[in-house]
């Protein structure tokens, strides 16, 4: 299986990485710095897997990288509309697509597409449910210098068909299994998916308002409240459209704090100046509890002072 990792970051360039060390022909889009480090020494990887060193064909641009079995999709997903001329290519062909995003991907509500995901259909119409495989990755990464990325948390990886065909998502299970990783199938994806997305609209939300990495932002009791409510919002939001029932959010957050001093993505891109994944984690959830009249006051100021902090940093 040829495999093409689109977002070559900390996540996807360790998964990328990772296959290539055990054999599996891989290829990666990365930009900047850090696809011009890969394509000058290759891709360093300090991880859960140990500390190695691979080289891997990369280029800023998929198509010219040539055809795939499998593309994993590792880049932002609020990063869809730059990367649809590259994917545009493969919706004709039989390559599957595996979504490693945080968020609500696009295949999540195909009956009237999300504005915040797929604001006009176009990623919905180009692949269908038959093609998609849906993935929750549970592992933390970053870049520290271009070239390098760095692993942690575990290597658990869960995917599951965005349709009724489970044969596409065991393939990539047993790819992922061959390089080592905790990979495992996951027939009701999409209350894992939500699942994840509850953890993200606290965690990730309050991380970026106080500045705060994971561990001392949940020591803080107000912090702490603060991403319980936002957690119950968003789970609130899953229960009404029926795709997860009751979860102990605190046990969530107490095993959110036990993990190593970990920054969530959403403050790497702030403290990076990028754009932050605001609409497929906060802004799908407050679309979907407008539609189902979920009250959700928290969430909505979270969302706008997120978007005001966003706005004063690209001013600034």
């Amino acid at each position: 299986m040829r495999v093409a990792v689109v977002g070559a970051g900390a996540i996807g360039g360790f998964v990328g990485a990772a296959l290539a060390r055990a054999g599996t022909p891989v290829a990666v889009v990365a930009r900047g710095e850090h696809l011009a480090a890969i394509r000058r020494g290759g891709l360093r990887v300090e991880s859960d897997l140990g500390t190695f060193g691979v080289t891997l064909q990369a280029s800023d641009d998929l198509r010219e990288l040539g055809a795939f079995d499998a593309l994993l999709l590792t880049f932002k997903a609020h990063q869809w509309p730059s990367f649809l001329p590259q994917l545009r290519p493969f919706s004709a062909a039989q390559t599957t697509i595996v979504t490693l995003q945080n968020g609500v991907p696009f295949w999540y509500v195909r009956d009237r597409p999300l504005r915040s995901v797929d604001p006009d259909g176009t990623i919905g119409s180009l692949f269908t449910d038959d093609r998609v495989v849906g993935g929750v990755v549970h592992v933390s990464g970053e870049i520290p210098v271009p070239g390098t990325v760095r692993q942690s948390g575990g290597l658990r990886y869960v995917l599951g068909p965005a349709g009724s065909d489970d044969a596409r998502a065991e393939s990539i299970v047993r790819l992922l299994k061959s390089a080592g990783l905790a990979a495992e199938l996951d027939p009701n994806v999409r209350a894992t998916v939500w699942l994840k997305l509850v953890n993200n609209a606290g965690l990730n939300s309050v991380s970026v308002l106080r500045r705060a990495r994971i561990k001392p932002m949940l020591a803080d009791p107000d912090a702490r409240a603060q991403v319980r409510r936002l957690m119950m919002e968003a789970l609130h939001v899953g229960q009404a459209i029926k795709v997860v029932s009751d979860v102990d959010v605190d046990a969530r957050i107490e095993y959110a704090a036990r993990l190593d001093d970990v920054k969530t993505s959403m403050l790497q891109d702030y403290e990076r100046g990028r754009r932050l994944e605001l609409e497929p984690i906060v802004g799908a959830i407050l679309e979907l509890a407008e539609r189902y009249r979920v009250a959700v006051p928290n969430l909505r100021d979270a969302y706008a002072a997120l978007r005001q902090a966003q706005t004063a940093q690209s001013l600034g």
